[in-house]
């Protein structure tokens, strides 16, 4: 079987000839062909970036794999400024002795993907090193969108009154990686909802809007993003338990390991922030997507207890969420 050597990543004619015959074949666009040490890129207006590194174990998981995470995660970042993601560059650090067989399907993932989200990925880089200095392959990828919207949904603009949104199932990801990881079996498999978000968010915000905050609850899950956006806002982020989508296999799976499925992270999930009065529409347009099939209103923002958020359980007591503290599940994006 053919592994990536060390010679892959000197720059010379192997390092060429794993541009030309895998990242072009799979990643090849009239920008990335021309293989100039930039590119040239037309953009107009204020611009979304983001940039994120991943290394999660297992490379290949139910629902995806390493490839096509690094593009669903930092498409969904840049949109969730209100913009239409256009490019992204990727960074590639391999480890020795890695099975080409699985960078080809890695990168083949990726080619799909970008594909899928309508963007080009315009440059790139591949470092190879020894054997032992990191675990199969990292993948560090940046994006950059155009912003449509007047005014940017952020963090800092949920106002008390606001109805809090999710477009789907909380914990899918976390789970599904998981039990890849420790090979573990549920009644029900898990599959990692990895999904690119970009074309539900510019319909949603198209339609309406009037939306305050836009976040993909990964890292940390719903919980601690709640966290941040109550944090940002100086609010109190109110949700009730008994609103809040989490599939029988995933809350069985987490009671069964000890874990809380709102601290899962999610990686084709969005919190929707706006309005109460734009709620039902903004519901109707996600459920009108395979993506946002699921959505539902989960709790509303108020203002008695700034900076906090306050889960309401079905009986009607209260309790707080903090951040998470410590790594729940190491590797996971």
């Amino acid at each position: 079987m053919e592994r990536v050597l060390l010679d892959y990543g000197s720059g010379g004619k192997a390092s060429h000839r794993l541009i030309g015959e895998l990242f072009l074949k799979y990643l090849g666009n009239e920008i990335l062909n021309r293989l100039d040490d930039a590119a040239l890129l037309n953009v107009t207006g204020p611009i979304s970036v983001s940039t994120d590194t991943f290394t999660v174990d297992p490379i290949f998981f139910p629902g995806g794999d390493i490839g096509s995470l690094a593009v669903h995660g930092t498409v969904n970042d840049v949109a969730m400024l209100g913009a239409r993601p256009k490019y992204l560059t990727c960074g590639f650090i391999l480890e020795e002795g890695l099975p080409m067989a699985d960078l080809e399907r890695i990168v083949e993932s990726m080619g799909r993907a970008a594909r899928e989200a309508g963007v080009l990925v315009v440059t790139g880089d591949t470092k190879v090193v020894p054997k032992g200095t990191v675990d199969k392959i990292f993948i560090n990828t940046t994006g950059i969108g155009e912003i449509f919207v007047n005014e940017a949904p952020s963090g800092h603009r949920a106002a008390a009154g606001d109805a809090i949104l999710v477009s789907g199932y909380m914990g899918d990801h976390g789970l599904a990686i998981l039990s890849k990881r420790e090979g573990l079996t549920f009644e029900a498999p898990v599959v990692s909802d990895c999904a690119s978000l970009n074309h539900l968010i510019v319909r949603l915000l198209e339609a309406i809007p009037f939306v305050h905050v836009l976040r993909d609850p990964t890292r940390g899950g719903l919980a601690t993003t709640l966290n941040e956006i109550a944090g940002q806002s100086g609010v109190e982020c109110r949700i009730f338990e008994s609103l809040i989508p989490v599939r029988p296999e995933v809350s069985g799976g987490c009671s069964f390991l000890g874990l809380d499925p709102l601290y899962l992270a999610n990686e084709g999930k969005f919190l929707c922030i706006l309005p109460q009065e734009h709620a039902e529409a903004a519901l109707a347009i996600m459920r009108s997507d395979p993506l946002g099939a699921d959505a539902v209103q989960i709790g509303d923002v108020r203002g008695e207890h700034p900076g906090k958020v306050v889960l309401e359980t079905p009986l009607g007591g209260t309790r707080l969420m903090d951040m998470l503290e410590g790594e729940q599940l190491p590797r996971i994006c």
